[in-house]
């Protein structure tokens, strides 16, 4: 009899803690998918370039460029404030990695829409249409086509095919000088050891509007190939057509522009329209 008690007051007890759990503040995701840290407050993990001035960088400041302005402005459009992403540093390799495994929600990084890309991740935007160029001194009058690079010294980069496609392509003569990154190409180039430095020019804009570097150097304006950036996201995410939503705004409402200029300005960059949504230059 009195194990009988004992035993209904026992499951009693369970079932009322089961019933305080199942009604207790549910902590886990929000609608678009981004868990909560904090208590209450939801979180969104973005990746951008760390390493990338004008477009993606890490500075002791915070966070600066094109994309990450773009990657802010299309968070907000989610429901995000400022303070509540997370920035995650996405490198080239990585990308479709960390979409796949779901590391972050959407990924604005210098992230050109490729046929290859679209069969592991799905992209909205594009949101800018770049292309290869070239950058030179601001004093230089020789350079004027991409033929003229024909004996110029190029600075190659490791791990990028940019010097090496023009060689092949265009100016077979081009004396290519490897350097570890488009940073080390910069003092060369300003003290004569290199006479070009090639890849896209939304990057090579960001780099030559850096302080140290203002009105020293030019963009050629070659536009050798197309380079649509998009930001992408997990493949069949619903986030993409709501990040095309807030792509729209950013340029109706003139943000857009505001964020081309306040990067890329000082470097004189000559940048496209905005591209429509889904307009993939080939």
């Amino acid at each position: 009899m009195n194990l009988r008690k004992v035993t209904a007051a026992s499951a009693a007890v369970f079932a009322l803690a089961l019933t305080a759990t199942a009604c207790g503040g549910d902590d886990g995701g929000d609608s678009n998918g981004s868990g909560s840290s904090g208590g209450d407050k939801k979180k969104i993990t973005i990746g951008i370039k760390f390493d990338q001035p004008g477009l993606g960088q890490k500075t002791p400041q915070g966070y600066a460029g094109f994309d990450v302005d773009v990657a802010t402005y299309v968070a907000k459009k989610l429901g995000y404030d400022e303070n509540q992403i997370e920035w995650k540093e996405s490198k080239s390799a990585d990308r479709e990695t960390m979409l796949q495994r779901g590391d972050v929600e959407f990924i604005a990084a210098t992230y050109s829409i490729t046929p290859e890309r679209e069969k592991k991740v799905d992209f909205a935007g594009p949101y800018l249409l770049a292309h290869q160029d070239v950058l030179i001194r601001a004093d230089d009058d020789k350079i004027k086509a991409p033929e003229d690079l024909n004996s110029a010294k190029l600075c190659s980069v490791t791990g990028s095919t940019s010097a090496q496609n023009i060689k092949d392509k265009l100016a077979p003569k081009a004396q290519l000088q490897p350097y570890p990154t488009y940073s080390a190409c910069l003092p060369g180039l300003q003290n004569g050891a290199v006479d070009a430095l090639t890849t896209d020019d939304s990057i090579l804009a960001g780099y030559a509007a850096q302080e140290q570097f203002k009105g020293k150097f030019k963009l050629a304006g070659f536009k050798l190939t197309n380079e649509n950036y998009g930001i992408g996201v997990k493949k069949g995410s619903d986030l993409k057509a709501k990040i095309n939503d807030a792509l729209e705004a950013m340029v109706s409402d003139g943000s857009w522009e505001k964020a081309v200029k306040d990067n890329f300005g000082p470097a004189n960059y000559q940048y496209e329209t905005a591209p429509k949504i889904g307009d993939v230059k080939s």
